[in-house]
Formats: structure tokens, C-alpha cells, sequence
């Protein structure tokens, strides 16, 4: 991993968010990958595993049947033949992920999705959905991550009857976001670093339909500068995580939006901790971070870990 190619990775998202928009609107990668599928299975290592959990929530809430397993699991679901596995792995080479779809294969239908042509995943399944995030020369999984969402979004759009546009144009607004964020960031990222730069490491929180956001930002933390970081649903930061506000110097990254805020808020505001809020403006938080299209949820879910990634990017490259 290096840190100057992961600033080159970042800054290439919004381009290759357009490319993904301008794949999901002409070509519509999904066409025809789940005819037949009554029951999906989205399996993944860490941030692939991220995405999926995530997505498979979504698609549920559509009444679809779907679950997420982390592939290590030695708790695999039984399978039939109108279920579908969809893979994640962006090297395709994932050893848990290659496992666990070793058991699968030919009882159902496996459909790989990676960012690497050729891959093993790929040739391990029945159909390959690409990526299109492009060569990642830092060695961390940030475009990749971001483009899984929004490939998990688009199949969402397919099987809920909307038309791919609506995932295109998910796409197009999540690039301009983040261009926004990466335009901006000589004028927000040095006192979002101050105010999280601590000696106890960084909590994030997210609510539960975007806790992907959460999860990769502490992955993004601990990956590249390697400082200690932990993800946090909002509405159970309160029975899990409160009890850290007493005790040590703690800083909150917060993505906004779960009905269970006011909770968290509130304690945080009686012990003095400190709180960066990106995406909307909250009451109490040392600094708001907000930026183009944040009012749109969805946006949100696919645009905000990158305020995360620059972060980790300067903590890495400026110790």
C-alpha cells in the first residue's frame, strides 16, 4: 500500500463515477444475471462484506429475499436452485470468498462481482459482473467499494422495477459530491484532522441503512495510517459505546440520520466529547462537514467515506 497512489485513487472517483454511470445506464449489467432468482446470497470479505450487508437490507425492505454472509463463515446458508450467490471480491482472489463459493458451485447460480478481468472469482462463476473502478495504485479498496455500492444500488433498481436511469443518475450526483469534497478539501480537511487527531484513535458512527459508511471509514482508518478506529451503529452506540465517553479523550466522526441521534447527541454533549459531523449541520458537533447533494440519502451512502479516505490519506502521508 502507498499513500501517494491512494490520493491518485481518490481523486480519480468522480471520473470513474460518470463511466460507471454512462456502463449502468447503456449497458445494464445486471440484464438478465437473475432471471429465475427468487432468494439472494451476497457474500464478501470486509469491505465487500460492508456493501453487501447493506445492500441485501435494501433489497429486503422490496420485499426481495436476500441476506449478506461474511464468506469465512462456517455458517453458510443451505442453498437451492432458485437462489443466486452474488460474490464480492474486487481482486477476485479472496481466499475466505473463493472458498465459500467453492461450496456453491454448480447448485446454483454464482455471479461474480470483481474489479479484475481474468481473476479466479471470475472464472469460478457462472456470470461476471465488472467493477469498472480501475486499477487501485495505493492498494486499498476505495474505488472499488464505492463502485460495489453502486452496482448493489443499480440491481436494486432492477428487481424494485425502477429503471436503471434512477441508478445512473445516482452515480452522476455521487460524482459531483464527491469532486465537491475533493475541490474543497484545502479548506476543511485541516480542522477535521485537529478535531479527530487524538490519542485514543477515532469512533465512527452511521445509522443502520448507511452503517457501510461507518465500517469502511474505521477499515480506511486502520488500513492506511494505522491508527486504532471502530465503527458503531448510531441508534446501539448508545448500549455498546457510551461507556468510552467517560473514560478516555473521545472523538466521534458521525454520519448523521438515524431517528436514534438524539440519544447519542445528548450524551455526547454531557461528557464533553468531541464530535465532526459530515453531511448535515448538527447541534453540538465541533465542526459540520457539508457538501454538494447531502440532502439525498442515497447520496450520501455512496459519496461520504471519502471525507473518511482524505482524512486517513493525510494522517498517513503526514504522521
Amino acid at each position: 500500500m502507498e499513500a501517494a497512489g491512494f490520493l491518485a485513487d481518490l481523486e480519480e472517483k468522480p471520473a470513474r463515477l460518470r463511466e460507471l454511470a454512462d456502463v449502468v445506464e447503456r449497458d445494464d449489467p445486471w440484464g438478465g444475471v437473475l432471471d429465475g432468482v427468487d432468494r439472494l446470497v451476497i457474500l464478501g470479505m470486509g469491505s465487500s462484506h460492508y456493501a453487501g450487508a447493506v445492500a441485501a437490507a435494501r433489497l429486503r425492505r422490496h420485499g426481495f429475499s436476500a441476506v449478506a454472509e461474511i464468506a469465512s463463515s462456517d455458517l453458510l446458508p443451505a442453498l437451492s436452485p432458485d437462489t443466486a450467490v452474488v460474490a464480492i471480491s474486487a481482486s477476485g482472489e479472496s481466499e475466505e470468498t473463493l472458498a465459500a463459493v467453492d461450496q456453491y458451485s454448480g447448485r446454483c447460480r454464482v455471479i461474480a462481482m470483481t474489479n479484475t478481468a481474468g481473476s479466479t472469482l471470475a472464472r469460478a462463476a457462472d456470470v461476471s459482473v465488472p467493477m469498472h473502478a480501475g486499477r487501485e495504485a495505493g492498494g486499498v479498496a476505495c474505488r472499488s467499494y464505492q463502485h460495489t455500492l453502486g452496482l448493489l444500488v443499480a440491481l436494486e433498481c432492477r428487481l424494485a422495477g425502477v429503471g436503471r436511469e434512477s441508478a445512473g443518475r445516482l452515480l452522476r450526483l455521487a460524482a459531483d459530491a464527491s469532486a465537491d469534497l475533493l475541490g474543497r478539501r484545502d479548506d476543511w480537511l485541516p480542522r477535521v484532522r485537529e478535531l479527530l487527531d487524538g490519542p485514543n484513535g477515532v469512533y465512527v458512527a452511521a445509522p443502520a441503512r448507511r452503517l457501510s459508511s461507518a465500517q469502511q471509514s474505521a477499515l480506511m482508518l486502520r488500513e492506511g495510517p494505522r491508527i486504532a478506529a471502530t465503527a458503531c451503529e448510531s441508534g446501539d452506540w448508545s448500549h455498546v459505546d457510551v461507556y468510552l465517553t467517560k473514560t478516555l479523550d473521545y472523538r466521534l466522526l458521525f454520519f448523521s440520520g438515524s431517528r436514534w441521534d438524539a440519544g447519542l447527541l445528548r450524551w455526547i454533549d454531557e461528557r464533553k466529547s468531541t464530535l465532526v459531523a459530515v453531511g448535515a449541520d448538527v447541534p453540538g458537533a465541533a465542526f459540520s462537514l457539508r457538501y454538494r447533494g447531502d440532502d439525498d440519502d442515497d447520496v450520501r451512502l455512496v459519496t461520504e467515506v471519502i471525507a473518511t479516505e482524505l482524512l486517513a490519506h493525510d494522517l498517513w502521508s503526514s504522521p
